[in-house]
């Protein structure tokens, strides 16, 4: 029986690991011919690709460096292929709590995290073919103003926005864009990002079961199995929406 993504071409950045992984993950299982994946490191990349399999094509690049995005289109061009769904996944969490956050903070997070997204839609669009999907990734914190967090939060915020304009003004191509925004999932740019010990990490996943209504913290998997809804035809009418996934936690 066909798959869900049979013969269909697809690129995840921030691919190598946690959401984005499980997205590559998912899209080869459900018969995606090829899956571009992206990040920065280069053996987390092998990594990955050896246990997604002959697949998926890794392709080291910083989307916030335009020539790294640039240069992931000629990699896509030079095999022949067009693309069919885009997840502008990559991204970084850090406390920026405001009174205590750099410059350097500021441009470093709004680059990768709202930039980032912005160009690499950009450079992939003349490559992507009619009726075909974007999925960018946000997060809750784009409407609840989590302490500590400004510039992420704004930042997603801003990712959320991109959505909208991008489902009218693609519209005449019947390019499809589309957000899924995660609650507290088990990830390394949630631990690693903020900084935390491993007593921390156990305190904040006791907090969040207690306050989400699901009661546990997300899986990768659970975050991922929504994207790939949004970016499948189960969902060829849906278009410019925000889609929490969170446990119910924004919800009360």
């Amino acid at each position: 029986m066909p798959g869900k993504f049979t013969d269909q071409i697809a690129v995840v950045t921030g691919g190598s690991t946690g959401i984005g992984f499980a997205i590559a993950q998912g899209l080869i299982a459900e018969g995606a011919s090829r899956v571009y994946i992206t990040g920065r490191s280069a053996g987390t990349l092998e990594a990955a690709v050896t246990k997604l399999g002959d697949k998926a094509v890794a392709v080291v690049s910083d989307v916030s460096r335009q020539a790294d995005l640039d240069e992931l289109k000629t990699v896509i061009k030079a095999n022949g292929d067009h693309v069919d769904a885009v997840f502008a996944n990559a991204g970084i969490c850090e406390k920026n709590p405001v009174g205590e956050t750099s410059e350097a903070a500021y441009y470093t997070m709004f680059d990768i995290n709202v930039k980032g997204v912005f160009f690499t839609v950009q450079t992939l669009l003349p490559l992507m073919k009619d009726g075909s999907a974007i999925v960018l990734t946000a997060s809750i914190c784009s409407s609840n103003g989590l302490e500590g967090l400004s510039l992420y939060n704004a930042s997603k915020a801003a990712v959320r926005s991109f959505a909208r304009t991008w489902a009218n003004e693609l519209k005449g191509r019947k390019i499809r864009a589309n957000v899924v925004s995660p609650g507290f999932t088990r990830t390394p740019i949630q631990d690693n990002g903020l900084g935390m010990s491993e007593s921390q990490i156990a305190d904040l996943r006791k907090y969040v079961e207690q306050i989400t209504p699901l009661g546990y913290m997300a899986e990768p998997e659970e975050i991922a199995s929504s994207a790939l809804f949004l970016a499948s035809d189960d969902a060829r009418y849906v278009n410019g929406v925000e889609l929490m996934v969170d446990g119910g936690l924004s919800q009360i």
